[in-house]
């Protein structure tokens, strides 16, 4: 996810992208990065709880950071782009890919 200083356009510009290459619903890979804290994973863990999500995490080499890669199966682009903003105001120090 690029740091554009306009959400708003940011996300627009993602689901055009989403809507021009994908048919829905889809399988959609969503990739964070987050400074390593159990809470935080389980923060993660339960905005996609319900959803049949396949979540893997991966520890930075020194740990200070964990990757953490949810598979899920999507409705729509507007479906993918709620998840990214409920991540991006839960998860503090999120940096989503």
């Amino acid at each position: 996810m690029s740091n554009s200083s306009n959400p708003d356009e940011f996300y627009d510009k993602l689901r055009m992208q989403l809507e021009d290459t994908s048919s829905w619903p889809s399988t959609y890979l969503y990739k964070f990065i987050i400074p390593t804290q159990t809470e935080k994973i389980k923060i993660i863990e339960g905005i996609f709880d319900n959803l049949g999500a396949v979540i893997t995490t991966k520890q930075s080499k020194n740990a200070k950071y964990t990757s953490v890669s949810v598979n899920v199966r999507m409705k729509n682009p507007d479906h993918v782009i709620i998840k990214y903003k409920e991540v991006g105001i839960k998860v503090e120090g999120v940096i989503s890919l």
